[in-house]
């Protein structure tokens, strides 16, 4: 039987074994988001909204500053890993509990325990991260109601294995189509392979030297791969059609259109029939000089990495919000069925949170 409420009195590891065992897989987020929405209206402190299955709470204290907490509720589907498991070693173990329920567990824990922050705080919890782009409930808030996202800097707590992540690169998928001519295959001359029209296209990925910019002190790297292609009609078929995939990862320097403006640079005189972005989100600046950001550096301490992957801090520098990561959870280990997260990880996050947040 699945649980229908929240204990907030839990500790962080608990309240993250609780969430585990509460199945939120991206689109069957609403019973923990009912829960979420029930357990932060018992908070005197806070005002709650929610919109779908997204909800938002944040205190009005009057600070000069206001930072966001925000982590995603759904998950990858299930792979046999729920229930959640802690072992003799401290790690406990199911789906989530790296990407990124112990995240979510430390913002519960805080917004329930820190009643008078020294910073204003919104608190947001938001499904549909981990699929198409234009589902995600962070993007659906930021439409309808920007205002609720308001703030001087955000922490989103995606798994970053307890270190400051900053910014993210930004991420293209195009799909680069050659044309040829349908022929017998024994008979050859007499068409166009389009599939052989596609090294040009390999060359210039095999040749390409990615950039590695250096921003804010932390370098990027790029990269400009190819990850499908498809061509082909039969066994004895010169084929006339044939499409290669490539995903840009570009540093948070590049503008989205700087990006697409290069990628089709890069493939220029490739005798290509048609480029065709088929997915395209920015990346984040990591705005690790903001005096938030410099006073959250010095709180949870450590050295800053950048963020190779793509996360939603780019949605909240869309907004004018400087954003790290920051989570316990470990990214290597997100999705995976062996998915899990060291609990002292999780208690060493929302302690340093706590201090930044009270000190």
């Amino acid at each position: 039987m699945h649980p229908t409420a929240l204990d907030l009195t839990l500790d962080a590891p608990a309240l993250t074994a609780a969430l585990v065992d509460f199945p939120s897989v991206s689109g069957s987020e609403k019973p923990l988001a009912d829960a979420v929405e029930e357990a932060l209206r018992e908070l005197p402190h806070l005002t709650v909204d929610r919109h779908g299955n997204n909800v938002v709470a944040r205190t009005h204290l009057g600070r000069t500053e206001r930072v966001v907490l925000a982590g995603h509720i759904d998950t990858v589907p299930i792979a046999d890993n729920v229930p959640s498991r802690l072992d003799e070693n401290g790690i406990l173990w199911g789906c989530g509990t790296s990407d990124m329920k112990s995240g979510v567990a430390v913002q519960l824990r805080i917004a329930a325990t820190v009643p008078e922050p020294n910073r204003d705080l919104t608190f947001v919890f938001y499904d549909n991260e981990e699929v198409a782009a234009h589902l995600n409930g962070l993007g659906h808030v930021a439409e309808a109601h920007p205002d609720w996202l308001d703030g001087d800097f955000a922490v989103l707590l995606e798994p970053s294995d307890a270190q400051v992540e900053g910014g993210c690169q930004g991420t293209l998928r195009v799909h680069l189509r050659t044309k040829g001519e349908r022929a017998h295959s024994a008979r050859s001359w007499m068409g166009s392979n389009a599939i052989h029209a596609v090294a040009p296209i390999l060359d210039r990925l095999a040749s390409y030297e990615p950039r590695r910019p250096v921003i804010d002190g932390l370098e990027y790297r790029e990269g400009l791969n190819a990850v499908g292609i498809e061509g082909g009609v039969a066994t004895n078929v010169i084929p006339d059609e044939c499409t290669v995939v490539v995903n840009y990862r570009y540093a948070p320097d590049r503008s989205m259109a700087e990006a697409e403006a290069h990628v089709r640079e890069v493939f220029a005189g490739c005798g290509l029939s048609e480029i065709v972005v088929d997915d395209h989100t920015g990346g984040a600046l990591p705005g690790l000089s903001h005096p938030a950001a410099a006073a959250f550096m010095e709180a949870v301490g450590g050295t800053a990495q950048p963020k190779f992957g793509w996360t939603d801090v780019s949605r909240f520098s869309a907004l004018g919000v400087p954003a790290v990561n920051y989570g316990p959870g470990d990214a290597l280990f997100a999705h995976k069925r062996d998915e899990h997260v060291a609990v002292d990880k999780i208690t060493h996050c929302e302690q340093r949170l706590r201090d930044w947040l009270t000190s």
